[in-house]
C-alpha cells in the first residue's frame, strides 16, 4: 500500500458545480469527526506492517476550512496513525480560507504539498459558480505559501463555465501561467446531479459553452502550457519534470490505496469500496469497531483488466503493454482487439513501442475511447 486518501467534508460555502461529499461547517461536530477518523485510521492499518505510505492526500470538502486548533489536531492525528516517515503529502486548500498560521501548522507536520482550488481569474466568472475566495485571495495565498517555504504547489482551474468565452479563459490562463508553479490542473465543467447547476441547467438557466467552444479552450489550455514547458502527463495535468501528483499516479496506475473519511473510497487487499457519506452514518459503526462501509466489491480478472486499460490511458504514456502482461499474464492487444483496431482505425490511439496511448485527437475523445474497453 502507497498510498491514502482521507477526506475531510466540511466547507464554509457550497460551490455550486459540486457534487462531493461535503456539509457546511456551521454546526458541525467537527472534533467528533476527527477522533472517528482517527479510529478508522487505527481499525485499517495493520500495526505490524512495515510498509511505509509514499502519498497522503486530504481533500473534502475543504480541508483548511477547519480552525487552526483542529489543523493541528487532523495533522498530529494523521502523523501519530498512519505509517509514514517521507514523500508526498498534499492539502486541498481554498485560497479564501488559507491563513499563515494555517500554512505554519501544515508545514510544521511536513505537508510539502499544496492544491489549490482557484478555478478561475476572473471574479465576476468566481461569484457565478458560487465560489467564495477572490483572485485577490489567490495571489495573498500563494505569496504566503512560498514565504511559509512551500515549493510544491499546484493550482486547479475549470473550463467551459457558464457564460465563459475562450477570450476570458486565455485571460485565466495567462495570469495562472505568470504564478510560474510547478503544477496545474484544468479541467472541463461537468454538470453533476443534485448540484445547483444541474438544477439551473433543467431549468435552462445555465447558458454554457457549446461543444466546439469547450474544444476550444482545451486546445488552449494544451498549447498555452505546453509553451510554458509544462507536460501534460495525464488528460487534464501539465507539470514541469518530477513535479507529478505522486498520489494521483497510484490511481491511474490502477494500484491500491486506503480511503479514509465520510463517502471516502478506497482499494485495499483487491477490494473496491467506499464509506457511508452522511456523518452518523459514518461515526456510529466506528464508534462500535465497526467499519463504516457503504459499498464494497472485489472486482473480477475482466474488471480489472477494463480499469488497467480505461485509467492507464488517462496518462499520456499511456498502457504498458509488458507491465499489462506481467501483472494478468495476458496481452491486452490479443484480449482488447477489437476496440484497439476500432479506436487506432479512428485516429484515437496509438500503439508507441511498448505503449498504447491516446493520440492528440484521441484527448478530446478521451470518454468513447475508454467506453470502446468496457467488455
Amino acid at each position: 500500500m502507497k498510498a491514502a486518501y482521507i477526506h475531510i467534508p466540511f466547507c464554509e460555502h457550497i460551490c455550486y458545480y459540486c457534487d462531493f461529499n461535503k456539509f457546511f461547517l456551521k454546526g458541525q461536530p467537527v472534533n467528533e469527526y476527527l477522533q472517528s477518523l482517527f479510529q478508522e485510521f487505527k481499525m485499517m492499518i495493520d500495526p505490524t506492517s512495515k510498509a511505509d505510505l509514499e502519498t497522503i492526500f486530504v481533500g473534502g470538502g475543504t480541508p483548511t476550512a477547519l480552525n487552526e486548533k483542529q489543523l493541528e489536531t487532523l495533522c498530529k492525528g494523521i502523523r501519530d496513525h498512519l505509517p509514514f516517515e517521507r514523500g508526498e503529502v498534499t492539502f486541498e486548500a481554498n485560497p479564501g480560507d488559507l491563513t499563515k498560521e494555517k500554512l505554519k501548522i501544515l508545514a510544521d507536520y511536513g505537508v510539502n504539498r499544496l492544491s489549490f482550488g482557484v478555478q478561475s481569474f476572473n471574479n465576476e466568472l468566481l461569484e457565478k459558480i458560487g465560489r467564495s475566495h477572490r483572485v485577490q485571495d489567490v495571489y495573498r495565498s500563494i505569496d504566503q505559501a512560498q514565504e511559509i517555504g512551500f515549493t510544491n504547489i499546484s493550482i486547479d482551474l475549470i473550463y467551459a463555465l457558464p457564460g465563459q468565452t475562450i477570450i476570458d479563459f486565455k485571460d485565466t490562463l495567462t495570469k495562472a501561467l505568470a504564478l510560474e508553479l510547478p503544477h496545474y490542473s484544468g479541467y472541463s465543467l461537468i454538470v453533476e446531479p443534485k448540484t445547483i447547476f444541474y438544477n439551473l441547467m433543467r431549468k435552462g438557466k445555465l447558458p454554457l459553452p457549446s461543444e466546439d467552444e469547450e474544444a476550444d479552450m482545451y486546445r488552449l489550455l494544451m498549447e498555452e502550457m505546453d509553451k510554458k514547458g509544462l507536460y501534460q502527463y495525464e488528460i487534464s495535468n501539465f507539470s514541469k519534470s518530477g513535479y507529478e501528483s505522486k498520489h494521483n499516479l497510484v490511481y491511474w496506475n490502477n494500484e491500491e490505496y486506503y480511503g479514509f473519511g465520510a463517502g471516502a473510497h478506497g482499494y485495499v487487499a483487491g477490494a473496491r469500496y467506499s464509506n457511508a457519506g452522511p456523518l452518523k452514518k459514518y461515526m456510529e459503526p466506528i464508534a462500535k469497531e465497526k467499519r463504516p462501509l457503504f459499498s464494497e466489491h472485489i472486482p473480477t480478472k475482466k474488471e480489472k483488466m477494463e480499469e488497467e486499460m480505461f485509467l492507464g490511458l488517462r496518462k499520456t504514456k499511456g498502457v504498458s503493454i509488458s507491465h499489462f502482461e506481467k501483472k494478468f499474464s495476458m496481452d491486452p492487444l490479443q484480449i482488447f482487439r477489437e476496440a484497439v483496431e476500432e479506436m487506432t482505425q479512428k485516429g484515437l490511439l496509438e500503439n508507441d513501442l511498448d505503449h498504447l496511448r491516446l493520440t492528440q485527437k484521441g484527448r478530446f475523445l478521451g470518454n468513447e475511447v475508454f467506453q470502446a474497453f468496457l467488455f
